[in-house]
């Protein structure tokens, strides 16, 4: 078969142009296997084979014997590649991006990388944050907002920056990194301005906001075109009257107190203008007044002036005279912890959404306190009691969705467990002096409170379905209300003056009046819908601008202040 192939190369070259050196060919035929031969194939002896056509005689000349030159097949002209400076960072780009470990020392989640990613793959250009060798505008504006974070209570040592100065003929790679690292310190500054560096779980299974944290791609696309693209990453920290009015006030603070003497006023008797007092030079002292050296311990009036305007702004009666609560004030908390205290509140507003509802229900838990907003403005408030601190009320936001007029009230099993069960093993007749109604099936015990004026929710609640079954109602007991501390109930928010409110959210003009709600108490339970859903929001700031800008300030009731202050590293 291999002869057979040679001949056929054979029979190509003779007549054609020579493709290879004569002395070569000359050489392969002296193979000593015997060229083939259509005498070689046996014929039918019935078939008369014709005689093949002598072949034409082959003249070699001194020519053929010379080297022939080699063979040039022109080849098609492959097309210039030019790589501009475009593509080199564009090179540059993807290997830093696919570069796993790089990616993990941004300091991002999985999510967050896989979104950069993304971003960059689908950038039109390769840098997001550079031009021809120099940041861009844009890149500048973020640079300082970040390291102004501290404003906003954040931490610019959260947020690592590249070079400033990165030289212009850096290489491609240096730009690339540092383009991803602003871009990481934007995500990382966006995510924790919507709520993201406390891991709320782990404060209490109570806390539980629904947090707005930005997606990354989307945070890069919006800052990095935005006109102000510093204002346009700010944007991502609460935007609320009550977070900027708590803002400014930080910002007040560390002006006027750079360096605040600390000094501890011991207990004592109040003072008046003309008493005199030890405690008066160090009461001088605290407020940078200077020594009065004839009238040293005196009790005068430029002292009683500057008490007065500490008591102002601290949140108490404002008389000039040092009374226990002020010299309580005076002697704590420092600078420091004054703060932690604006910081941590501050931080609570990211838990809330940024729209709140152009008509909106908030509830301050250690305040004891129900505001109806509309448009901005309070147009009802009212005093409220809040859950023990065993069973704290929780936060969150939520809709209300309807009322319930003369409600029944089935008592939840947190508080058969621990309260009506044991009672009821006590004294057999408990639940009837309660006027409960025990429902029995198998082995479960379910406890019914008709509707009527001793039923535990009063004659109406407020509906906001949520996780915790926690609602807004009325109650039976009123007296409670007239009492400073009101943390009493169960974990629900009991409201006084219920059905005013009541008359609030249908709107004054609405069918359901106060009147008319009234005139179902009695007729059985009744549901009355709302046309639009409103939004609830229960709080927890122990620290509030009041709607006449002062300061005021709340006990921490369920501790929750010291947890936010822990966990962003601001107790010691």
């Amino acid at each position: 078969m291999r002869n057979l192939r040679k001949t056929s190369l054979w029979l190509g070259l003779i007549g054609s142009v020579s493709l290879l050196p004569l002395p070569a060919l000359a050489e392969d035929s002296r193979s000593p296997a015997a060229e083939p031969s259509f005498h070689d194939v046996a014929a039918p002896r019935d078939i008369a084979m014709p005689e093949p056509e002598p072949a034409a005689p082959v003249t070699i000349t001194a020519g053929d014997l010379k080297p022939s030159d080699s063979l040039d097949i022109p080849l098609p002209d492959a097309p210039a590649v030019t790589l501009t400076a475009s593509d080199w960072f564009r090179i540059a780009m993807e290997s830093r991006l696919a570069d796993e470990a790089a990616l993990r020392e941004l300091r991002l989640s999985r999510s967050e990388r896989d979104s950069l990613s993304a971003f960059y793959a689908q950038a039109e250009r390769p840098l997001a944050w550079a031009r021809d060798g120099a940041w861009t505008p844009a890149a500048h504006a973020v640079i300082g907002q970040i390291r102004a974070a501290d404003e906003d209570g954040l931490d610019p040592a959260d947020y690592p920056l590249p070079d400033p100065g990165l030289r212009r003929d850096a290489a491609p790679a240096q730009w690339a990194e540092a383009d991803l690292k602003l871009s990481a310190a934007v995500i990382r500054y966006a995510r924790d301005a919507r709520g993201g560096r406390i891991d709320l779980a782990r404060l209490s299974p109570l806390i539980t906001p629904k947090l707005e944290l930005p997606e990354a791609g989307e945070v890069l696309a919006r800052v990095s075109a935005a006109k102000d693209a510093g204002a346009a990453l700010a944007a991502y920290n609460p935007q609320h009257p009550g977070y900027q009015a708590l803002k400014a006030r930080l910002a007040r603070l560390r002006e006027n107190h750079p360096s605040q003497p600390s000094v501890r006023v011991p207990k004592g008797r109040t003072l008046r203008v003309g008493m005199q007092d030890p405690r008066v030079p160090l009461i001088r002292a605290r407020f940078n007044l200077g020594e009065n050296k004839d009238r040293r311990n005196v009790y005068d009036e430029r002292v009683a002036s500057a008490v007065a305007a500490f008591q102002k702004e601290k949140g108490l009666p404002t008389n000039g005279a040092l009374t226990p609560q002020t010299v309580a004030a005076l002697s704590g908390p420092p600078v420091a912890r004054m703060q932690a205290e604006l910081i941590a509140n501050m931080e609570r507003w990211r838990w809330l959404p940024s729209d709140l509802g152009s008509r909106h229900i908030m509830v301050n838990v250690p305040e004891y306190r129900l505001r109806f907003f509309e448009d901005g403005d309070v147009i009802h408030q009212t005093r409220v009691i809040v859950g023990k601190e065993k069973s704290q009320t929780p936060i969150f936001s939520d809709e209300m969705k309807y009322l319930v007029v003369n409600p029944s009230w089935t008592i939840p099993p947190s508080i058969m467990k621990k309260e009506i069960l044991p009672a009821m093993a006590a004294d057999p007749y408990y639940a009837e002096r309660k006027g409960y109604k025990v429902i029995r099936r198998g082995n479960s015990i379910t406890v019914r409170q008709p509707p009527g004026e001793r039923n535990a929710l009063g004659y109406v609640k407020f509906m906001f379905p949520n996780q915790h079954a926690v609602y807004l109602h009325d109650t039976p007991n009123r007296k409670l209300f007239s009492a400073a501390k009101r943390a009493f109930s169960h974990g629900c928010v009991r409201v006084d003056q219920p059905f005013e409110l009541a008359e609030q959210i249908f709107g004054k003009d609405g069918k359901w009046t106060e009147k008319r709600l009234r005139g179902l108490i009695g007729k059985g339970e009744r549901y009355v819908h709302l046309n639009t859903p409103l939004p609830v929001h229960l709080t927890y700031f122990t620290v509030a601008v009041d709607e006449g800008g002062e300061v005021k300030r709340f006990d921490d009731i369920y501790g929750v202040d010291r947890k936010v202050q822990a966990a962003l590293g601001l107790d010691s």
